[in-house]
């Protein structure tokens, strides 16, 4: 049974976006993200600005867009899950490191005023889901046709 692994965290990217692909010519995308919190100390009128930092990882078509639109500064907001790595150094010393890997990304409006042509981040879903629906279609229909060649060679 898997528990439950779900994260929604909003901020804005720290630095340009690392893109690499894989040995196997994957897509990957890491973003790193500052998350802002505020919040009033009891019993004072002080206010407190907490910042946390986290590194986000996407991967696929996905790692491609966030490539393409990310920039720092940028306000996003993720929707993903928790992931653990970890290793031991050369001395044996255990280490880890908690990162997010996005399941969906959306990109909010730039306000530094830029004459920037952009896709809206509702067309850039978009144009996920119609490849994604594309693909899926391929595989339906690679499926029927070789069911079809099954039943015509299949002999009852």
């Amino acid at each position: 049974m898997n528990n439950i692994n779900c994260l929604i965290v909003e901020g804005n990217i720290t630095r340009t976006p690392e893109f690499k692909t894989t040995a196997h010519g994957f897509p990957v995308c890491r973003l790193p993200i500052a998350v802002n919190h505020y919040y009033k100390k009891a019993n004072t009128d002080e206010y407190v600005d907490e910042v946390s930092y986290f590194d986000v990882e996407t991967f696929g078509k996905l790692a491609e867009i966030c490539a393409k639109f990310s920039q720092k500064g940028r306000g996003i907001s993720v929707v993903g899950r928790i992931k653990q790595n970890r290793w031991k150094t050369e001395e044996g010393k255990p280490q880890s490191r908690i990162t997010i890997v996005a399941e969906k990304v959306e990109f909010k409006p730039r306000m530094n005023g830029s004459s920037e042509t952009e896709e809206p981040a509702t067309a850039i879903d978009e144009a996920v889901n119609q490849k994604e629906l594309q693909e899926k279609e391929n595989l339906a229909e690679a499926a029927l046709a070789a069911a079809r060649e099954d039943n015509e060679t299949t002999v009852f």
